[in-house]
């Protein structure tokens, strides 16, 4: 057993908390209102490299694209990592805040597209900022070395690989232990979630270029239409959950996007469709896949198309496996946030379908225990009232989702300042 350092200041970091809170509201209304796209977060990045080295941590940029890491070494002890992702999303805001965004990002095709802080990141690196300002105040509290990373690029995936090829657990201190948080859309302000073992999906995205022979509306028997395959390939796909898969399985099969065709008497030559899937398992994932081809084969040639004009599958090289919360840590942070919020204020939550490339940090040969859990955002009297009406909250990817900033992000630097602590001070 290695003894505490001294006992967990949780009056003395409310206490912090409470008189850091105005300048962390300001630093959350910049990143709301200033959001950048994955890949394109250079100004977001340079923001929060500043606080941290404002606060006397060592810190390195342009890992892994705009990546960042701060290191703050106190002495022996354990190494904690802790996680804040920098990206936002396209998605015009549709808030009414005061401080809502009106920011534009380029696209893939160099287009400008709205950006919106949509999924919950600006609350995320706020309370990552006041997580560094907790921690490093109360430096005579612990002993270890405290490693705070900024990734880039989460919400396309891609983020979280490019920080470990680039050295992020050779380069730096190698964790013991590496924790997240992310906004919940369902849970009350002033709470948090946890969820041991499995907490989100396998996310692959799928594109499919169904390949038809064009020709005039008028005589679609001189042609070969795609517009009707893909139509019927996207009510055969809903099999693949309902009728291939074990029901004691999740997995999801979704068609996102879809789209063909010019004018309303021309037969195009093709139809374009996107699919997101999930899965918590490497066979469901698997078998996922090549129901979707064969589907693809087997209903081009029924349709009669030759052998060159076939559906073309492609699975993009995006693939985030599952993130699985380790038990054993997952329980030490359940145990810190009880102690510091109140059991009433701590809440199990099921697994999820959505996905998080997170789950890199977790899977490196290093097998280092992660967790990730969840900050409830919802204004309470919304929560109520929606109960109340039976209309549905705005989930995150929503252009109406707008977090309550307080108590949210007060919770969020409590509970994971208190847990980090006590991760330092017991082994």
């Amino acid at each position: 057993m290695v003894a505490a350092q001294s006992p967990a200041p949780d009056k003395a970091f409310v206490q912090f908390i409470q008189s850091a809170y105005p300048d962390l509201a300001k630093l959350y209304q910049h990143l709301h209102e200033h959001p950048e796209l994955s890949f394109q977060e250079k100004n977001t990045s340079a923001r929060m490299a500043a606080e941290l080295k404002s606060l006397g941590y060592a810190v390195t940029q342009n890992i892994g694209g705009y990546g960042i890491v701060g290191v703050l070494k106190n002495g022996s002890g354990p190494t904690v990592l802790i996680r804040t992702d920098l990206d936002a999303l396209p998605i015009l805001e549709e808030t009414g805040l005061p401080y809502a965004s009106k920011a534009l990002g380029k696209s893939d095709d160099g287009k400008d597209v709205p950006v919106m802080q949509a999924c919950g990141h600006d609350v995320h690196m706020t309370v990552f900022t006041g997580v560094a300002k907790t921690l490093a105040q109360f430096k005579n509290n612990w002993k270890g070395t405290l490693v705070l990373i900024g990734q880039p690029a989460e919400e396309r995936s891609g983020g979280a690989k490019a920080m470990l090829q680039e050295g992020l657990f050779t380069k730096f201190p190698k964790p013991d232990y590496v924790v997240a948080l992310h906004t919940n859309a369902s849970i009350p302000a002033g709470q948090v979630g946890y969820t041991e073992g499995n907490i989100m999906a396998n996310v692959d995205a799928v594109d499919i270029t169904v390949r038809g022979i064009g020709g005039h509306g008028a005589v679609p028997d001189k042609a070969k239409d795609p517009v009707v395959l893909a139509s019927q390939l996207v009510m055969a796909l809903q099999t693949i959950v309902s009728r291939e898969t074990s029901p004691f399985q999740p997995a999801v099969v979704t068609v996102g996007s879809i789209h063909g065709g010019t004018s309303f008497n021309v037969i195009p030559d093709e139809v374009k469709l996107q699919l997101t899937l999930r899965s918590y398992s490497d066979e469901v994932r698997n078998n996922t896949i090549a129901s979707i081809k064969r589907m693809c084969d087997g209903l081009g040639r029924e349709a009669g198309l030759p052998e060159n004009r076939l559906p073309l599958v492609t699975v993009r090289d995006q693939f985030t496996p599952f993130t699985y919360n380790d038990i054993p840590l997952t329980r030490r942070l359940t145990a810190s946030f009880k102690r510091v919020l109140g059991p009433d204020k701590v809440v199990e939550t099921p697994p999820s379908m959505v996905g998080e490339d997170f789950s890199f940090y977790g899977r490196t040969e290093a097998k280092i225990p992660v967790c990730m859990f969840w900050l409830g955002t919802v204004d309470p009297k919304k929560i109520a009232e929606s109960k109340a009406k039976g209309a549905e909250l705005p989930g995150l990817h929503s252009s109406k989702f707008a977090p309550l900033p307080e108590p949210t992000i007060k919770t969020g630097v409590l509970a994971m300042s208190t847990a980090v602590l006590d991760l330092f001070n017991r082994k």
